[in-house]
């Protein structure tokens, strides 16, 4: 899932500060779960616009509402006659809900409500991690599925570097070197060989932008 955070109030007021009917859209997806973007975020935020509008004297109309995926125009279907009675969105759903509304809707300002950080997972109650990159030459089969280009600072294919210790990243000796990790994770498959055939240099041009896939 995409993992976000919600800017910080006053960035959000100083970004809507000249419109005054807002429709604040919440993402019923990863924007939800990682607890940015959801219904819940929508109203809390609304509440704390209208407290901040009203200390200023500033007349401010805002609208809620929360889509299912806003990455995708078919759910965003729905909401097109309120945005026509907006003078912005104010979305909190990742970049790419924010681009897709965009270009849904190409006649309306479109203001990203969250910082987007990264692909990740769940690995306790609202803790995420970064688990992916999207480099496009997934190599998860050869390290016992797990990441070196997420999870390694360095981004080290082939072995550690020469300043983990005990287990603990050089970078940052709160985290696990990934590369103890997935030797740890092959020896318990058995499969320690893998390690014996070096990776070749990353290709980075898979990762070149924009990019698109067609099925």
């Amino acid at each position: 899932m995409i993992v976000g955070k919600q800017k910080p109030l006053p960035e959000i007021r100083e970004m809507i500060a000249d419109y005054g009917n807002i429709l604040i859209l919440g993402c019923g997806t990863c924007a939800t779960v990682c607890f940015a973007g959801g219904e819940r975020e929508v109203d809390i935020l609304a509440s704390s616009l209208g407290i901040a509008a009203k200390l200023e004297g500033k007349e401010r109309v805002t609208t809620k509402h929360t889509v299912k995926r806003q990455c995708e125009w078919e759910f965003l279907d729905e909401i097109e006659e309120k945005v026509k009675q907006a003078d912005a969105v104010l979305s909190l759903g990742c970049g790419v809900g924010v681009q897709a509304i965009a270009e849904r809707f190409p006649e309306i300002p479109v203001l990203p409500g969250l910082d987007t950080l990264f692909m990740g997972m769940p690995v306790e109650e609202g803790v995420w991690v970064e688990r992916c990159v999207g480099c496009g030459n997934c190599i998860l089969n050869q390290t016992g599925g797990i990441c070196p280009i997420a999870r390694c600072p360095k981004g080290l294919i082939n072995g550690p570097c020469g300043g983990y210790r005990d287990g603990k990243c050089e970078v940052d000796p709160t985290r696990d070197c990934a590369w103890v990790l997935i030797y740890e994770r092959l020896k318990k498959m058995g499969r320690l060989d893998m390690l014996h055939t070096s990776q070749p240099l990353k290709d980075y041009s898979k990762m070149g932008h924009p990019r698109s896939i067609t099925r």
